[in-house]
């Protein structure tokens, strides 16, 4: 490794470990990481700015906007007493239900525009019942990455992966969504397990959710009916909007504009809905990925992956899914899976039948973010709105849930592989 490499890896470990140490602001690590990447010239200015995915913070920014917006109309109010009520109160009942919810909802929308859905609900139920809400909201995330994984369109490196390998909606569908049911049902079976005793409501709180009218939340007709409109377009918008070129991020910034139009709402208070610092974490988190990439060193990892495996097709599959699992859980994944594919697609020009390759990347890649909490931008931002409620998730307090959990959601889809594919 060169000098750019070897410095680049030394200052991305040890802002690693001061997130994970909770000594420093995980923010202020990341944007200090990537200041001093651009000081020691590392990165030119224009190469940092190129390195971060602004498309993703478009859309961070374009959801919360309207998130801010749609929460004045009192519908996650309404939403959350009538989900407790249909659960009559249980609290296991209204998890079970939020994160169905969830996996099903980040299957065909971005995996942040939903917990930024979820979450405001999540809140307002457990104050009603006077819970602590990280145990729904770290479970929340979580469903949302196994979810995003079913589809085409539910996570980046799908539509990564879709594009290159010629795969269509359908095509993950049959192969995925089944393991991802299995996954899932696995997965709420340990958080049964794992929280136990987390959940200790009285009858009379239960007596007093049902006694709730869900009704008189709503404060504000007309803007929920603009709102609801809005939200419809921009769900249209975020299935086709491949198909018309566009990004993700223009369809969530236009719906924000147009429902700041058509409600008249403050723009500084629905600026006040942004969470700035979790877009400044990204921001320095991209740049310190891309000092990585920019050195060579995640195509030297790819390569080194496929060097050792060679043609045999068994240890290429599991050995890509736990790579791919375990590096997502710390690094964004979008540049590895970019490197990975050509090496892949070159390996089948060889002869090898890498069909199986595919799910292995995607299921690796995706599952992974849930190990850590800043394995996926959905563990990040769910971790930013606790902290804003008063409820802050740390590194290890996540850790101690999520990475158990995707190991075993990566140990099921390896038998998965090995059982259907790779063999």
């Amino acid at each position: 490794m060169g000098f750019n490499a070897i410095v680049s890896l030394i200052i991305f470990v040890v802002v690693m470990a001061l997130i994970i140490s909770e000594k420093l602001n995980r923010t202020v690590a990341a944007l200090s990481g990537a200041s001093i990447l651009i000081v020691m010239k590392l990165l030119s200015g224009e190469e940092a700015l190129g390195y971060i995915d602004f498309n993703t913070l478009g859309v961070l920014i374009g959801m919360m906007i309207i998130v801010g917006i749609v929460k004045n109309t009192g519908v996650f109010e309404y939403l959350a007493i009538l989900a407790a009520k249909k659960s009559k109160g249980d609290p296991w009942k209204i998890l079970l239900s939020l994160c169905i919810i969830t996996a099903v909802i980040s299957a065909f929308l971005d995996n942040v525009t939903t917990v930024l859905l979820i979450a405001p609900m999540t809140f307002i139920i457990t104050s009603k019942l006077d819970l602590d809400p990280i145990p729904f909201l770290i479970p929340e995330a979580i469903a949302s990455n196994i979810g995003g994984t079913a589809t085409l369109i539910g996570d980046p490196p799908n539509i990564m992966i879709g594009s290159k390998a010629g795969l269509d909606f359908m095509d993950f569908m049959v192969n995925l969504t089944p393991i991802i049911i299995v996954v899932f049902i696995a997965t709420f079976a340990v958080l049964r397990f794992v929280y136990r005793n987390k959940f200790k409501v009285t009858e009379e709180q239960k007596n007093d959710i049902m006694k709730m009218d869900e009704k008189i939340c709503i404060k504000n007709v007309p803007l929920l009916i603009k709102s609801l409109v809005v939200f419809a377009l921009i769900l249209v918008g975020f299935f086709l909007h491949s198909q018309f070129g566009y990004p993700s991020s223009v369809v969530a910034l236009a719906g924000a504009t147009l429902l700041l139009l058509a409600s008249g709402e403050n723009i500084d208070e629905a600026m006040h809905s942004i969470e700035w610092s979790t877009l400044f974490f990204f921001s320095g988190l991209f740049i310190m990925v891309g000092a990585l990439q920019s050195a060579g060193l995640i195509d030297l990892l790819a390569k080194g992956i496929l060097g050792f495996t060679g043609d045999n097709l068994l240890l290429t599959g599991i050995v890509i899914i736990w790579f791919s699992a375990i590096f997502s859980a710390f690094l964004d994944n979008i540049p590895f899976v970019a490197t990975l594919i050509p090496l892949i697609v070159a390996m089948g020009q060889s002869g090898m039948n890498i069909a199986p390759l595919w799910w292995a990347v995607s299921l690796g890649a995706c599952l992974g973010g849930n190990g850590t909490l800043i394995g996926a931008s959905a563990n990040v931002v769910i971790a930013g709105l606790s902290e804003k409620q008063g409820h802050k998730i740390t590194f290890a307090r996540y850790f101690k849930t999520g990475f158990p959990l995707m190991l075993l959601s990566v140990a099921i889809s390896t038998i998965y592989l090995v059982i259907f594919y790779l063999r």
